[in-house]
């Protein structure tokens, strides 16, 4: 009798895979009985499917949104990921418009966004590498100098590249990274600190009045590496004025220009750029070089805010060297992360 009653109690109120699985499937049962046989199904959500349809366009064409009012296309191609956000509100809307036009429509924005930035979200790191190099926006009210520089030499880093530094916190950064590396040189607001010797050192015009940009050769054990760094205008978002970015996107220009006169084969920029990979206003510099983290990294890597990182445009990038991993680093007292990648150098490098 033990035996029976528990068996009756099992059958009827367990909650194993087979008693789920049956509530599941009248679950399903139910809502495709309230959506089977409605006429109206193909005729709601039209504004949904409109919407989907606008934001798949806004994906697939992001390079025709004119920069003429407010650099918008710059703006859009700065957040472009993030639309993707878009995509479960609008299916959630469809199923509650219980719309199949609406989550048909859904579909074309969510195949574009695969497409667009699908590859990001694998891991591409590989072992290996000749080079370990990490850049930071170290903030130049950064409350902590010595604490961060201690943290990004922590890294590994063979080299290391600091941006908006100030002429106070300089002697910081030099007596805290000194027992890491032997030779270093800072032009104006920007750095570099390495392992291995350096030499042609030399400021970068980008158009901006005082140094902002630098070059100089690092003499690695597997090569000889042109290392830039830079930190490039400031961006703004004003409601008069929409993306205000024309003296970033002038110095962009002028750095595109100097990375394309180097004869050096192997190349790395290293630096805040304030704009991502997507953004054309980059492109100067973006067509001739490959993004550590698109080719290497895992996610997005996204540097700022540090707080809550929402675009990546803290940039290591690289020419005739191969990448083989990249990734973030932990928080420091600066508003960005640092961006750190793993390097080889293919080539002869002359």
């Amino acid at each position: 009798m033990a035996q029976q009653a528990y068996m009756t109690e099992t059958d009827n109120g367990g909650s194993g895979p087979e008693h789920r699985g049956a509530r599941l499937r009248r679950l399903f049962d139910r809502l495709a009985g309230s959506w089977r046989g409605d006429p109206r199904i193909w005729r709601r959500g039209l504004f949904v499917a409109a919407g989907a349809v606008l934001l798949a366009l806004v994906m697939v064409l992001h390079s025709r949104i004119p920069n003429t009012i407010g650099n918008l296309g710059s703006l859009t191609e700065t957040f472009l990921p993030w639309l993707g956000l878009l995509v479960p509100v609008l299916l959630v809307l469809a199923l509650v418009r219980r719309s199949a036009t609406a989550l048909i429509a859904v579909l074309l924005p969510s195949v574009v966004w695969l497409n667009l930035f699908g590859g990001q979200l694998s891991d591409k790191n590989v072992t290996g590498g000749d080079l370990t190099v990490v850049t930071h926006n170290v903030n130049a009210e950064n409350p902590d100098p010595a604490g961060t520089a201690r943290d990004v030499a922590a890294s590994g880093a063979d080299v290391l590249a600091l941006e908006e530094l100030t002429p106070a916190a300089v002697p910081t950064y030099e007596n805290a990274l000194a027992p890491t590396y032997r030779y270093h040189s800072v032009q104006g607001t920007v750095g570099v600190w390495s392992k291995y010797p350096l030499t042609g050192v030399r400021d970068v015009d980008i158009d901006m009045g005082w140094t902002r940009a630098m070059r100089a050769t690092v003499t690695a054990p597997a090569g000889q590496v042109a290392v830039y760094v830079a930190h490039l205008p400031s961006v703004r978002v004003k409601m008069e004025a929409g993306f205000t970015a024309r003296q970033r996107d002038r110095s962009a220009d002028y750095l595109g220009e100097a990375i394309a006169r180097e004869p050096l084969k192997n190349v790395v920029l290293l630096g805040d750029l304030n704009g991502t990979m997507n953004d054309r206003a980059l492109n100067a510099v973006t067509s001739q070089m490959r993004s550590t983290q698109g080719a290497a990294g895992n996610g997005f890597g996204f540097s700022w805010p540090a707080s809550f990182p929402m675009a990546r445009i803290d940039q290591i990038m690289v020419r005739g060297l191969k990448p083989d991993s990249s990734w973030t680093l932990p928080q420091t007292g600066s508003d960005h992360l640092p961006v750190a990648a793993r390097v080889s150098v293919t080539t002869s490098g002359s």
